[in-house]
């Protein structure tokens, strides 16, 4: 997400520069992973006129607003779809960009989710805003396939899924016996990854394709 930040910013600033942009492809700057961007478009404010007499270059490139939009991006953190970026007080310079305000929207899948969680998890959507996971653990030296439905919701800038049922695959002695032991298995406190830097999750819904995540950040800063 933040290469996908960081390139659309550089796209946006020779758009604003009336430099003829014929390809745009999103990439990590030098020998970083690549990222991927389908569908991606961008607008911006600048912050002061071509011939307003100052030279902004020491500085770099300013722009009072920017607004950037993706349907899919493919990071090593997994895929993020429905992607829109907005900044404010964006100043983009050879070191990278900082923005006083970004906030991200977007859709993280399931199965980016769970990808990012790891420890086998499975995750969908279920009934009245619910979460539905999967995942299967040892108790007394046997494999259990543990299902359990959650709240979902953003604390303390991540997203947490606390069961509200959970269901072992066995005997009822034994969903009684290990559900306290259980239930800290499957209580999920989740960093969404692959975004900038000081950017934390502000809210969170779950949708048929995923989670809806708004992130949020204050002077952050994207280095190259």
């Amino acid at each position: 997400m933040k290469q996908f930040v960081l390139g659309a910013m550089a796209m946006l600033v020779a758009l604003v520069v009336a430099v003829a942009a014929l390809v745009y492809s999103v990439g990590s700057p030098g020998d970083g992973p690549a990222v991927n961007a389908t569908a991606a478009t961008a607008t911006a404010s600048p912050s002061h006129s071509a011939d307003d007499g100052h030279d902004h270059g020491a500085e770099g490139t300013e722009l009072t607003s920017v607004r950037l939009t993706s349907d899919e991006v493919v990071s090593p953190d997994g895929e993020i779809t429905k992607v829109t970026a907005v900044g404010a007080g964006v100043t983009l310079t050879d070191e990278g960009l900082r923005a006083e305000r970004l906030d991200i929207d977007a859709t993280l899948p399931f199965e980016s989710a769970a990808g990012q969680i790891g420890a086998g998890v499975t995750l969908s959507a279920a009934p009245n805003g619910r979460a539905s996971l999967r995942r299967t653990i040892n108790i007394l030296s046997r494999d259990i396939t543990v299902r359990t439905t959650g709240q979902v919701r953003a604390e303390g800038g991540q997203l947490v899924i606390t069961p509200e049922t959970i269901d072992l695959d066995g005997p009822d002695w034994l969903d009684a016996a290990a559900s306290r032991v259980v239930r800290e298995l499957v209580t999920i406190r989740h960093t969404v990854q692959g975004v900038p830097e000081g950017m934390a999750l502000t809210s969170v819904k779950v949708q048929a394709d995923g989670f809806r995540v708004h992130l949020s950040g204050a002077n952050v800063s994207i280095t190259r």
